[in-house]
């Protein structure tokens, strides 16, 4: 499971002119699986998450996380987190989890994220056409694979 989790000031996502997510200040992030992903990772990143001190304290030092500080978040899948270059130019999606399964760990992720860390989550929508943007404060991004945790 990969995520680029950004510091934002807003951020929204767009489906056919329509705006289905959008937050004030929070993080924005970039979700996507590979196979051998599991729920258990999911619950394992979504802790990672929202315990990530990216936001800065009273001395302007980067030590809350987003659940100290207030905050929203916007996820939004995206399996080209795995598009493999190795073999030249064009981009395959190989190491990118079959849609149906990596869909229902995109919602269970997000579920995490609202039970268990009382988050306010705002979503994209799995295998659609968004048009993502965001002002990125900072800017602080942090890439993330859960082969490291």
């Amino acid at each position: 499971m990969r995520a680029i989790v950004t510091r934002v000031t807003q951020a929204s996502v767009t489906i056919d002119s329509e705006t289905a997510g959008e937050i004030k200040s929070g993080l924005l992030v970039l979700i996507g699986f590979t196979d051998g992903d599991d729920e258990t990772i999911a619950k394992k990143m979504a802790r990672k998450i929202s315990r990530l001190r990216i936001f800065e304290d009273d001395a302007g030092k980067m030590n809350l996380d987003i659940q100290t500080r207030g905050g929203e978040v916007l996820t939004v899948p995206q399996f080209t987190l795995y598009a493999d270059l190795s073999r030249g130019n064009r981009p395959s999606f190989f190491g990118a989890m079959d849609k149906e399964e990596a869909n229902h760990l995109y919602h269970f992720f997000n579920e995490c994220l609202e039970r268990d860390y009382h988050l306010k989550v705002s979503k994209g929508r799995f295998g659609a056409h968004m048009d993502v943007s965001s002002i990125n404060d900072g800017p602080v991004t942090i890439m993330m694979d859960s082969d490291e945790f």
